[in-house]
């Protein structure tokens, strides 16, 4: 990694083509910062910084926060250059700076319960829904799966690709955002939605997004859906953001795992259970 040169950059990057593979890797980048921020959160979690600074290794953790450095330094002076008339309020998936100033806001264990039989029912509703229009997996897309997921769960899978479409937002989102959560799952913004056993792709699939709707397919067969929708309801209630949901935590540094050059091979459900095992849920 290296620190940003302003020099590099050229009028060229105004050509289409150029700008097309700009906005990939940029992309790209987006995904592996947010699989980072996931694992960081994981550790804050289950460490303090004091065991932290004493039993890891010194050379990785000043090497993690020398890069966590350049990164800020990149993006914050990236940041400054956005045009004022181009710069963006507070992203939509970002807690409003009202749960913040109003921290007495508990929901009450028969409201929690109310969320999971909601979610649950959600879930169910549209599994049904898209059913009927889902196909199974290409053998082509199998055959990169395959040596992460087993082959029984890739024959059940179904998919379905919303082509100028977009999953819609969920009926009791108005109720939710009324009592104070303004940062739920924007799930028209999300490559993929899985329910249950289907796997609904808001844009075309790309490697990394069926990899990642289906680690949420092995968390649904392992948890079931009950079991789920409680963890992610409950973990979200604490976090107020999805993307430290430990489920979907692990869906992203999964996914990372399996991009990188040379991917390590290992088996999706096993991780499942090992995580429900050390009680990472």
């Amino acid at each position: 990694m290296y620190p940003y040169d302003s020099s590099n950059s050229s009028s060229k990057s105004e050509d289409p083509a150029p700008a097309v593979q700009m906005t990939s890797e940029l992309e790209h980048a987006q995904l592996e910062l947010l699989s980072a921020t996931c694992a960081a959160h994981q550790l804050r979690l289950h460490y303090s910084p004091a065991d932290l600074a004493r039993f890891a290794r010194r050379d990785g953790l000043r090497k993690s926060a020398e890069a966590a450095g350049m990164l800020y330094e990149f993006y914050s002076a990236l940041e400054k250059t956005i045009p004022q008339s181009q710069s963006m309020s507070a992203p939509a998936t970002e807690p409003a700076s009202g749960l913040t100033a109003e921290p007495a806001f508990q929901p009450t264990a028969e409201l929690i319960a109310s969320a999971i039989q909601l979610v649950c029912q959600y879930l169910r509703q549209q599994r049904e829904h898209y059913l009927l229009a889902a196909r199974p997996i290409e053998n082509q897309i199998k055959a990169r799966m395959w040596p992460y997921f087993s082959a029984e769960l890739l024959d059940q899978i179904r998919i379905v690709e919303l082509h100028g479409q977009r999953v819609p937002t969920p009926p009791f989102y108005a109720d939710a955002r009324a009592r104070g959560f303004d940062s739920l799952p924007e799930l028209t913004h999300m490559d993929s939605l899985t329910f249950l056993d289907i796997v609904v792709f808001n844009q075309a699939p790309t490697d990394r997004s069926m990899f990642h709707a289906l680690v949420h397919a092995v968390q649904f067969h392992v948890l079931g859906v009950e079991r789920y929708t409680e963890l992610f309801v409950r973990s979200f209630i604490r976090t107020r953001t999805h993307f430290t949901v430990p489920l979907e935590a692990q869906a992203f540094a999964l996914a990372s795992k399996f991009m990188r050059p040379a991917p390590e091979r290992f088996s999706v459900e096993e991780r499942v259970r090992q995580w429900l095992s050390d009680g990472r849920y």
